[in-house]
């Protein structure tokens, strides 16, 4: 299987058109819809379901499409890394996490070294835990910044000087946002909306002195920021971390803490036995200053 025709059939899935593709690509359209029944025959499965209008991917083209991704990408950050200026500090360096204040470690680190280095170039990722531990399995990132609760056999990490309150995101009209805290009781026969990480959930769980099927939850989310615009066109509860979502006086949200209180740690985390770049050997020292720096505060 050659990487050139993994990017003729990810175009193909793109424009949902062999001609399109083509087109897009240069070549004629005999010569890519051979190439395309020779990676079918290849593989022996069937990729494409060929309409009069356009081409859809059937169910083993949608997986070939997930992982000719992943493989391009690794391709593309491997020649970056042997590419690097061996002179300089330069290259690209990947770092996938989810939503929280504890970033803000990581970007100061990322601010000082493109300030120091300038031809240092990161690029973020952002996910819940599965999506971020599964790029780095994949060597796909560099580093990860994982909320806890997670499972940290894999990794090697540094734990960042940070803790994140869990509580409810809600409507400054809701009935509940004249209390001070939400406790398990406030939240019964409630809608509400919670993240979609099973251990998120057995940590909720703990907290409710049970299981989340104590509560009515009605959506779940991986990332909060289209779940607050749910909040905002409903009287639905988010639960989630705080400081993610603007609460301010022009917002039409507040946040409540949880009680009892239920506070969770964050880790900088890369693969065990990884070999680092001379960049991300770098960066790596950088956000460990900057950890004992803010640890020191």
């Amino acid at each position: 299987m050659e990487l050139r025709v993994l990017q003729y059939f990810l175009t193909i899935a793109r424009e949902q058109s062999i001609s399109g593709a083509a087109e897009f690509l240069h070549i004629t359209q005999p010569t890519l819809s051979r190439q395309m029944k020779e990676l079918e025959e290849e593989l022996g499965k069937q990729l494409f379901i060929r309409g009069n209008r356009k081409i859809t991917l059937t169910d083993d083209g949608m997986l070939l499409r997930k992982r000719a991704e992943e493989i391009l990408q690794l391709v593309e950050k491997t020649e970056s890394e042997m590419n690097a200026d061996d002179t300089e500090f330069s290259g690209d360096i990947y770092i996938g996490g989810g939503e929280s204040r504890g970033m803000r470690i990581i970007a100061r680190a990322i601010s000082r070294a493109q300030s120091e280095h300038p031809m240092l170039k990161f690029h973020l990722f952002s996910g819940n835990a599965k999506d971020v531990t599964d790029r780095l399995d994949k060597g796909l990132l560099d580093f990860g910044v994982l909320v806890e609760p997670t499972n940290m056999t894999k990794y090697d990490f540094i734990k960042l000087p940070t803790k994140d309150i869990w509580g409810v995101l809600m409507r400054k009209d809701s009935p509940l946002a004249s209390l001070e805290k939400i406790t398990p009781k406030d939240l019964k026969d409630k809608a509400v909306i919670c993240s979609n990480q099973m251990m998120v959930k057995n940590e909720i769980a703990g907290w409710l002195g049970g299981n989340e099927r104590g509560l009515n939850i009605v959506t779940t989310y991986n990332l909060l920021y289209n779940a607050s615009l749910l909040v905002e066109e409903s009287h639905n509860y988010a639960l989630c971390l705080d400081g993610i979502i603007h609460t301010g006086e022009d917002s039409t949200l507040c946040f409540l803490p949880l009680e009892p209180k239920l506070e969770v740690g964050l880790h900088f985390v890369w693969k065990k036995y990884q070999v680092f770049s001379k960049a991300s050997d770098y960066f790596l020292g950088l956000v460990q200053e900057e950890a004992r720096t803010q640890t020191k505060q």
